[in-house]
């Protein structure tokens, strides 16, 4: 175990110890290419992790490999940790009294993910990580330090200088501080919020997202399958198992949703985690203003859990009003790079926050073992274009379309189209290792920038098509309960779990394969929606319509959809779309609790992409 303060000079300086800055350590520790270099981590708390508890608790496919394989954790994250059950949305249904889980809509993933994903108590995790970290000689902590300042290098390849104030010979800084200064090769700035280096090197930028949110920590488990009054037989036996499946929901997140705000409630060992997050500009913070508001805000908005939350003792309370900021940049080739919050933050909707560590800390460790300035330049650039792309990508989702989240329907073909995106683009090169790969990194970038204007246009579409259901009191009116899977793209995009091992060139020819799909899910979607605002089911099979719409300049206009289906309609010639088309029949024909709709037709196990 690390002791004390040793040395003046060591090749990295992490500043901030949360899951950030310890990952990010784990990481480079763990590397062949590290050799004897050695770490130094500087944290401004006294005790790690805090007595406080931490917020930011759920992972996704992408963080939850990171941190099980990449950082090797994946037998202690099963043994202490919840070994998640994917994300789950529920809505309230007009005309019911919502008291029971049976009452709301519900859309899923019905099936464990082949990736693992876990729900982190974030303080025994950060400490995990810590008591890790502590058994290799190479890493060294100064803890309870003040007066973090870094005076950073002008020039490539000089060194960094970090001033702190700590306790001489005491990593746990008891005891009375005195000046301390240390010459680094490499800064990370991993302090959070805090940003640091962002601040100090006026870098910070304004986010164009504008959201909030307040949460809560109560004691004990909250199973959502409980919150009712059938009895436990009728839950174990009802007819909806027939397309829920058996798996606990309590294992998920679960989502519970409305115009422009969102509900998690997440598992913990002995404790459960609850948070809102709002859209400002639409939602009565006020309502919501301190915990015993909070709670009674979830009991009236979400009546199932007035049976239960108001007998649960609250063991923690925090928010923020604005969270979301940008930044300048966030690696530099005078070696420096921010990780986590530290650099950039959009919104916690499907849990970004641990994949952006994962992805950081992957590009940050990578460039710190290049030895080679000139590989190392060329790196930092890509890795800095790659860093802002997975930021700007996340912004359309919720600036554009955040009141999507208030109607099943809607909701559901965001999240496809959001899910696909995140399983072809993000995971697949995760896994493969491939966002370390130069020659690839091109060929992604390239990519991913024919995306977006995809995923822009499609998230404004996706909001207009709410707003007219919304207009026409259309949103939520029956009982829905949908697999996201069900529709085929996803499903294929999914097939990338399996795609491990493939070389340069086959993985850009599975991306492009992907691409392709994901144009194919863009124009579904748009014919979808024209064809229910037309109430007409075969424009979805009408070639000369369906391919009228281009996935790049999607908008949604009534009365344009009624001229392209004019135009069309008498064109004899069918679409036949190489997936089932089915998939999204429960919201053309609402189901409800006595009469459940039937499983889903199985997609091909090929699906061929024109």
């Amino acid at each position: 175990m690390t002791s004390s303060i040793a040395h003046d000079h060591y090749d990295i300086v992490i500043l901030g110890g949360g899951m950030a800055g310890l990952s990010l350590a784990r990481h480079l520790l763990l590397q062949e290419k590290m050799g004897d270099r050695r770490i130094l981590l500087v944290e401004r708390l006294a005790e790690l992790p805090p007595q406080r508890q931490k917020v930011g608790e759920s992972t996704v496919q992408l963080a939850g490999y990171y941190f099980s394989k990449v950082l090797d954790l994946e037998e202690y994250l099963l043994h202490d940790q919840f070994m998640k059950y994917n994300l789950r949305f529920c809505w309230p249904t007009a005309g019911r009294d919502n008291r029971g889980l049976e009452d709301y809509s519900q859309a899923y993933i019905r099936d464990f993910s082949n990736i693992a994903s876990y729900q982190l108590d974030r303080n025994t995790f950060e400490a995990e990580l810590l008591r890790r970290n502590r058994q290799d000689p190479r890493f060294e902590i100064a803890l309870g330090a003040s007066n973090v300042k870094a005076e950073l290098a002008e020039e490539a390849g000089g060194l960094h200088t970090v001033h702190f104030d700590t306790v001489p010979g005491d990593p746990e800084g008891q005891g009375e501080k005195s000046p301390r200064q240390v010459t680094a090769g490499w800064v990370v700035d991993a302090t959070g919020r805090g940003r640091l280096l962002a601040r100090r090197g006026a870098l910070t930028r304004k986010s164009e997202v504008s959201h909030g949110s307040v949460f809560l920590w109560v004691e004990g488990l909250i199973n959502v399958e409980k919150l009712t009054d059938r009895s436990p037989d009728a839950v174990r036996l009802s007819p909806d198992r027939a397309i829920t499946g058996h798996l606990p929901f309590w294992l998920a997140t679960n989502h519970f949703t409305g115009e422009g705000f969102w509900l998690w409630v997440i598992p913990l060992r002995g404790q459960t985690s609850l948070g809102l997050v709002y859209d400002r500009a639409t939602f009565p913070v006020e309502e919501v203003a301190s915990a015993e508001k909070l709670l009674e805000w979830i009991c009236r908005r979400f009546p199932l859990f007035a049976r239960d939350l108001p007998h649960r003792k609250v063991t923690g309370w925090g928010g923020y009003r604005d969270f979301a900021h940008d930044c300048e940049a966030t690696i530099s080739i005078r070696q420096w790079a921010m990780t986590g919050e530290a650099g950039r933050f959009t919104d916690p909707l499907y849990s970004p926050g641990s994949d952006l560590i994962a992805l950081h800390n992957t590009l940050i460790a990578d460039a710190i073992l290049t030895e080679d300035p000139f590989e190392l330049r060329a790196k930092v650039r890509q890795s800095e274009g790659m860093m802002r792309a997975f930021y700007g990508a996340y912004l359309p989702s919720y600036i554009q379309s955040y009141d999507a989240l208030g109607d099943p329907e809607t909701f559901t073909l965001k999240y496809t189209w959001e899910l696909s995106v995140y399983f072809s683009f993000y995971v697949f090169p995760f896994i493969n290792d491939l966002f370390t790969d130069r020659r690839f990194g091109a060929t992604f970038l390239s990519r991913f920038a024919r995306l977006g204007p995809i995923n822009h246009a499609m998230q404004g579409f996706l909001s207009g098509y709410f707003q007219w259901k919304k207009q026409r009191g259309l949103v939520a009116r029956e009982r829905v309960l949908h697999d996201f899977k069900a529709v085929g793209p996803l499903h294929t995009a999914a097939e990338t779990f399996y795609q491990v091992g493939l070389d340069t060139d086959g993985a850009r020819r599975e991306l492009e394969r992907q691409l392709e799909n994901l144009r194919l899910l863009a124009r579904f979607t748009a014919a979808h929606v024209a064809s229910m605002v037309l109430d007409e089911p075969a424009a979805l099979t009408n070639r000369a319509f369906v391919e009228s719409f281009d996935p790049a300049s999607l908008r949604f206009d009534e009365e344009d959809f009624c001229r392209r289906w004019a135009a069309c309609r008498d064109r004899p010639a069918v679409l036949e779309w190489p997936f089932c088309i089915h998939g999204l029949d429960a919201f053309r024909s609402p189901q409800t609790l006595d009469e459940p709709a039937a499983a889903p037709e199985p997609v091909r196990e090929e699906v061929l992409v024109p």
